[in-house]
């Protein structure tokens, strides 16, 4: 159903998750574990197959140094240590939290297996830890890594993220993706034909996509067999390749209310039982060039939740209405 002639909701009542208009990782891990969880971010090591030229060099255009890991642990720590750092970091505002170790800089399944199991298990025996949270890419994961995902997803809580941005073609090849939608829907196949979570993740504000294109990105992700979602506004960050598209007007910022109709739009499509990990994201404030708004991560959260309520509508309306 297109999102431009969507029925009136009228007086109906909205579906809730608590107290939001759409299905929040917060409310499912307070129902899973009857408290606040909260990802403990780190940093293992690993490259990227489309940095070391394994696949392609340079890297996505709009990634980091640091591998979309800026905010994890530092590299110069052993794992146990950054995750002690995170955790004592978060435990100042969520002393009774218990923990899922996220695995989030550069591509965490690039490695054997033997070295991948040293690096999950040793953050598994730690007190508190009830799952693990995989970042990877979908042209990185041979079977004996899926047989060990599998083996995992057997005895703790455990996420496969993985980064589609866009099923555009033109785009990936501006952003240097390196692989293609079918690729990521092989990957997506073969997860979940094993029981494994898969949460996607998306970008909105990639050079030279429209509203159109971005929402296509969106339903396509709505059709998928994944269980959660990651949308993320564009960052453009110091030192990163997109710069110089940026610089050669490939680039648009969306501005904060564009977005958030976008991401509302996105919501009332998706399938209410989609977990959504985020709706937005953070970037250094000394790395960012733009969008400045996005530094202002409350008000853009508040904003979403007051177009969603002005709508009177909510995640899945327009799924359910099809």
């Amino acid at each position: 159903m297109n999102v431009q002639t969507r029925p009136d909701a009228g007086s109906l009542q909205p579906r809730l998750w608590s107290d939001k208009r759409f299905h929040t990782w917060n409310y499912e891990m307070r129902k899973q574990f009857g408290g606040k969880v909260f990802k403990v971010m780190l940093d293992a090591g690993f490259t990227c197959p489309n940095r070391d030229g394994k696949i392609a060099t340079g890297g996505c255009t709009f990634c980091s140094a640091r591998g979309s890991g800026d905010f994890a642990g530092s590299r110069r720590d052993d794992l146990v240590t950054q995750f002690n750092k995170i955790r004592d970091l978060q435990h100042q505002k969520w002393p009774e939290a218990q923990y899922i170790g996220y695995f989030q800089a550069y591509t965490n399944t690039y490695a054997p297996v033997e070295e991948l199991r040293e690096y999950y298990e040793a953050i598994l025996e730690q007190p508190g830890v009830i799952g693990l949270s995989i970042a990877t890419r979908p042209d990185c994961l041979p079977d004996d890594v899926v047989d060990y995902l599998a083996e995992l997803n057997e005895r703790t809580y455990l996420w496969v993220e993985m980064g589609l941005q866009t099923i555009h073609e033109s785009t990936s090849t501006l952003i240097n993706r390196a692989h293609d939608t079918a690729c990521y829907e092989d990957a997506v196949k073969r997860l979940r034909s094993r029981g494994i979570r898969v949460c996607a993740h998306i970008i909105y504000g990639l050079p030279q996509e429209t509203h159109e294109m971005m929402l296509d990105t969106g339903k396509a992700v709505a059709a998928m067999d994944v269980q959660g979602i990651k949308i993320h506004l564009l960052h453009l960050m110091r030192k990163t390749p997109m710069v110089k598209q940026y610089e050669a007007g490939l680039l648009r910022f969306l501005d904060q209310d564009e977005y958030v109709k976008l991401i509302a739009d996105t919501l009332e499509l998706l399938p209410p039982e989609m977990i959504v990990h985020r709706l937005t994201g953070d970037a250094p404030r000394d790395l960012l060039i733009g969008p400045m708004w996005s530094l202002k991560k409350w008000e853009v959260l508040n904003a979403i939740d007051r177009e969603l309520e002005g709508r009177n509508t909510w995640q899945g309306r327009l799924w359910e209405a099809k």
